[in-house]
């Protein structure tokens, strides 16, 4: 066995919460060590926005987020705000813009929100200790003991902050939850969240010929279960792939979505479509209807639709079959046959039970001393800097305490 590193808080994973928490533990005087698996920090950080890092969202509200518990992340969420990180990030002079629905992105590189953090830590005197394997974790009464592939550590406060299992090319792993387990905490089943939905193999045929093909839309799910609660309403662009649905609305309702629920898209939201066809004099036949779909959606999606959803070719259409038209236009049913996966998830949805947790400090109801933050937890953010914003006011919460 070697020398026992000693410290204060120890941090597991150095991404968006963990950094944020070891500054916070740090500037309380704190010895903060951070430890990674990885050879760099912040993978996700970079990878974020396109590059350019969606930091955080001008209107963050506790309604933005999907958790068991939706009451639980109010406590972090007003003792750091959006304001308060962006206060950071002018502080740094990182040149940053607003881009749709409150959504603040760097203007260079996300690279450059890494680096204030990293500087942050530094400032603070929290270590970070890269390409370091975790191999068990105890505690027999007083420290928290972490066997690692670089030593063992002795840590009075024990942070987890590993995040979930998305995007497992980056490294992601289960090793938050199993943690979680081993000290007896309840988790929540894990799905992807932020994921493109693929489409059943009739669907596939019809549709993903149209690759390539976006429009704005408003994204709900037609309900199986009236028992539970309702769903958000996304209106944002949609996007056809070859494997099925993307694009920010479908990004969206996916982290509700549950196998076995239609989703009902609105393709033409607050646009009449096919009531020109019902003034006086108005030729009513298929074309028509087809010249009328193609004025408010992209040409060959209009042209697609009408004839998988019409059966009203060759005749003039009744009042009646115009009506029944622009309903089904403006609640298309799509079934779909599952998720793309955590490869292509951009968070996990699911978690560490926040029952478990004090909401105000992150740490666990059971084990004092243990906290979990970030991704994590049963606390999942809407598409658009919400998932970041989670990470940085929950790891301020838990470095206030550690």
């Amino acid at each position: 066995m070697g020398l026992i590193t000693q410290v204060d808080v120890l941090i597991l994973g150095a991404g968006a919460a963990g950094l944020m928490c070891a500054i916070e533990a740090g500037h309380r005087g704190r010895r903060v060590l951070v430890i990674e698996h990885a050879e760099g920090p912040g993978k996700k950080i970079l990878i974020s926005g396109g590059g350019r890092c969606n930091f955080t969202n001008r209107n963050t509200a506790p309604e933005n987020f999907l958790s068991a518990n939706p009451h639980f992340a109010k406590s972090a969420l007003a003792r750091f705000t959006p304001r308060d990180f962006i206060a950071l990030v002018e502080k740094h002079r990182i040149p940053y813009h607003e881009k749709t629905l409150g959504q603040l992105f760097c203007d260079r590189s996300a690279l450059d929100i890494l680096n204030m953090l990293l500087r942050e830590c530094a400032d603070a005197a929290a270590r970070i200790q890269l390409a370091t394997r975790i191999l068990s974790v105890t505690r027999n009464g007083g420290d928290f003991q972490v066997e690692t592939s670089v030593g063992p550590i002795a840590a009075a406060s024990l942070v987890v902050a590993t995040g979930g299992l998305s995007i497992p090319k980056m490294g992601a792993t289960a090793l938050g939850y199993e943690l979680a387990r081993q000290f007896g905490l309840h988790v929540l089943d894990c799905r992807p969240g932020l994921v493109p939905l693929t489409f059943s193999t009739e669907d596939r045929q019809a549709w993903c010929d149209l690759a390539g093909v976006s429009l704005e839309v408003i994204a709900s799910i037609g309900k199986r279960d009236r028992r539970r609660a309702a769903t958000p309403l996304f209106r944002e662009k949609l996007l056809i792939t070859h494997r099925g649905l993307s694009g920010p609305a479908i990004l969206q309702i996916s982290s509700f979505w549950s196998p076995g629920e239609p989703l009902l898209l609105d393709l033409a939201p607050e646009q009449e479509v096919f009531g020109v066809l019902l003034a006086p004099n108005a030729p009513r036949f298929f074309g028509a209807a087809s010249d009328a779909a193609r004025s408010m959606l992209p040409a060959r999606l209009a042209e697609r639709w009408l004839w998988r959803n019409s059966s009203v070719r060759g005749h003039i259409l009744s009042n009646a079959e115009i009506a029944n038209l622009e309903g089904r236009l403006h609640a298309w049913r799509i079934l779909p046959a599952g998720t793309e996966g955590y490869a292509k998830a951009e968070v996990t949805a699911g978690g560490v039970d926040t029952d478990e947790l004090d909401a105000r400090t992150m740490q666990s109801r059971k084990v004092s001393g243990l906290y979990f933050i970030g991704e994590v937890v049963d606390v999942t953010g809407w598409l658009g800097g919400y998932n970041f914003q989670w990470a940085w006011a929950s790891g301020v919460s838990a470095g206030q305490s550690a």
